[in-house]
């Protein structure tokens, strides 16, 4: 195993030498205590492994690795740290990720038995190079680890999850790191933060790492850019679907319900993020949209079973749709139904009171009021 050191105290890099020497076969390749230089040296020369000082007197260790990781994202990165500061608890980081000085024997050990497990692991259920692979954001979020297997990725930390879904939903924009802070950490100070936001990017980047180059990460001055290869998203598959269907008639109808069935639900529907709901409801109306014209298609083709199918499936996914609410209340009352026709009025009544605190359309009332009265008994 190559190993490379960066720390800005002499005393502090033969140390650590020292120790790593007695606890593995290792080749340490370099020891620098200008991290430029220590920078310079790992994308020149391959390197398995980087003990880095979080501290640095040109540049936050975090972010080094940071830049490091854009240019090699297989490289292990273990932080050192004077102490057990804000930086280790706020980051949440593992014993793989970082030791305090001076680091024992006994410790350095464990980091470097992590270290080969962690190899081991991440090279299992690796998708095949050059293959697309899935990944759905419909409902929860869900990646293919192996052909035709979907499960979610593990995340360090909530904060590294929601930055990459936040990336996600721009994919192939600039987000500035400012719109990140604002999002995410609104009340630290400045000198934590961007120290959260260069964890949280690195975590993303280790999570990813199986993925090889499917998700790239690329890092500017000012924000980062999200870009993915061969991966196909449920959401834009659906869209593309969506927007390329035929008319509808008799010989489309079937690829319209197949349409319609891949719509699993909401996008991010199982995570809270206000930020997602503006794309959440923008591919919602897609599917409302495409639903209500199968259902008004069946009317015309005077299917009212098949119609009243769609409408009913409508009001599950959007309760509060007077629209198709009202369809039903018509089509019962085509039937002579007038029970049914009062069950979907209460219902539509109940749910609008429930969730907007409104009563319905004062034509949808007048509608019912009149077609109850001339109906009685």
């Amino acid at each position: 195993m190559k190993v490379i050191l960066i720390d800005d105290e002499r005393l502090a890099l033969d140390y650590l030498e020292h120790q790593l020497l007695q606890v593995a076969d290792i080749e340490i390749i370099g020891k620098y205590m200008d991290p430029l230089l220590g920078r310079q040296r790992i994308l020149q020369e391959p390197a398995d492994l980087v003990f880095l000082d979080i501290h640095l007197p040109e540049v936050n260790g975090i972010e080094l690795a940071e830049q490091l990781l854009e240019q090699k994202p297989n490289l292990n990165i273990v932080f050192v740290t004077a102490y057990d500061d804000y930086a280790v608890k706020a980051f949440e980081l593992n014993a793989l990720d970082y030791v305090v000085k001076p680091a024992g024997t006994e410790r350095l050990a464990k980091t470097l038995q992590r270290l080969q497990g962690y190899v081991s692991l991440r090279s299992e259920d690796k998708p095949a190079a050059g293959s697309f692979i899935r990944m759905n954001v419909l409902q929860q979020v869900l990646i293919e680890t192996e052909m035709g297997k979907l499960s979610p990725l593990h995340w360090r930390t909530s904060k590294a999850h929601e930055l990459f879904l936040f990336l996600l939903q721009h994919r192939g924009g600039l987000v500035r790191k400012s719109v990140l802070i604002d999002l995410l950490w609104p009340d630290y100070d400045t000198d934590k933060v961007y120290a959260l936001l260069y964890t949280s990017i690195y975590h993303i980047r280790k999570t990813l790492e199986p993925f090889g180059g499917r998700f790239v990460i690329s890092s500017r001055a000012d924000g980062y850019i999200l870009n993915l290869h061969d991966v196909m998203l449920d959401a834009e598959e659906w869209e593309l679907k969506v927007k390329s269907a035929p008319p509808i008639s008799a010989e489309t109808i079937g690829y319209y319900h197949d349409v319609i069935q891949l719509y699993t639900g909401d996008y991010l529907r199982e995570y809270g993020y206000w930020w997602a709901e503006s794309e959440r409801q923008r591919l919602k109306t897609f599917w409302l949209r495409t639903a209500f014209q199968m259902a008004e298609w069946y009317v015309s083709c005077s299917n009212p079973g098949a119609a009243a199918e769609m409408y009913l499936q409508i009001t599950e996914r959007q309760p509060i749709s007077e629209e198709a609410h009202f369809a039903l209340m018509n089509m019962f009352a085509d039937a002579n139904n007038y029970v049914a026709v009062a069950r979907q009025y209460r219902l539509l009544s109940n749910v609008l009171l429930e969730e907007l605190n409104e009563l319905p359309n004062p034509y949808i009332t007048e509608w019912y009021d009149r077609l109850m009265s001339e109906n009685k008994g």
